[in-house]
């Protein structure tokens, strides 16, 4: 009986993380770019009351008699589906239509990766993220831009005061990963590189394995608010029924405690 609280209680943290997990889903539904993660469980170890070994009396046991330790969480998975477009208008917002992601360069040197294509420019004219954080490569715009073109397959042509011909700026470039779902999630909608996701293959846009670019339009987050509260609910009550095997497991030792009186 004192097995059953250990493995309840087991039940009771997994789906804690589960419920942690399904919470950060929902906060991020307006997120740009956000792709929502699922928590991948697995059994724990088994005792093992009674084995197939050829009994004493030659015969084989068809079945072994095992008790289960319960279950722990160990995986938060994500899920890469294309979020839905959002139109914006901004001529500097962009969307990744398709496999890949923009690549930003952080304070310390390293790269980042991000689905979020809202983009600005700053005093400088330097193409940034909402933190500031460059895009890589890097792309400059002239002081005296009055109009700019980003075409499907990354090109970035802007017209000036001075020339009304539209002029390439330079290439944006994305990387995709082998293994996406190994990235390491760093939060501001950036995502780090890790041994399980393998190396950035960098590519121009559209070329071996990446995706397009439609500007003017933003990536929603891929979070479905419905799914969400389905989970949510099952969890709720797979985190009541554990609590409720902790009490019966209580209520079962207190009977046999009570066998002596």
């Amino acid at each position: 009986m004192i097995k059953s609280l250990y493995t309840a209680a087991s039940g009771m943290g997994a789906q804690q993380a589960n419920l942690d997990n399904i919470s950060n889903n929902i906060a991020n539904v307006n997120t740009t770019g956000f792709k929502r993660s699922r928590i991948e469980f697995q059994d724990l170890i088994y005792e093992t009351l009674r084995s197939t070994a050829p009994t004493s009396q030659g015969t084989t046991i068809p079945a072994e008699l095992q008790i289960g330790g319960g279950t722990k969480a160990v995986a938060s998975l994500k899920n890469y589906e294309q979020g839905t477009p959002v139109k914006t208008g901004n001529p500097l917002d962009m969307m990744i239509q398709g496999n890949g992601f923009f690549q930003v360069l952080m304070p310390d040197g390293t790269i980042a990766y991000t689905r979020d294509g809202s983009w600005k420019v700053t005093s400088e004219g330097r193409l940034v993220n909402s933190d500031g954080l460059p895009m890589e490569p890097p792309l400059a715009f002239p002081q005296d831009a009055t109009g700019i073109l980003i075409t499907p397959d990354g090109k970035v042509m802007v017209t000036t005061v001075t020339s009304q011909t539209p002029v390439e700026l330079g290439q944006i470039e994305l990387a995709r990963f082998v293994n996406p779902v190994g990235l390491s999630s760093a939060g501001g909608n950036l995502y780090k590189q890790t041994v399980a996701s393998g190396e950035p293959l960098v590519a121009q846009v559209g070329l071996d394995g990446t995706g397009t670019l439609s500007q003017g339009y933003i990536e929603a987050s891929n979070v479905r608010i419905v799914d969400e509260m389905i989970a949510m609910i099952t969890a709720q009550r797979a985190y009541e029924l554990n609590s409720k095997s902790v009490k019966t497991a209580d209520d079962m030792i207190g009977i046999a405690s009570n066998l002596k009186r």
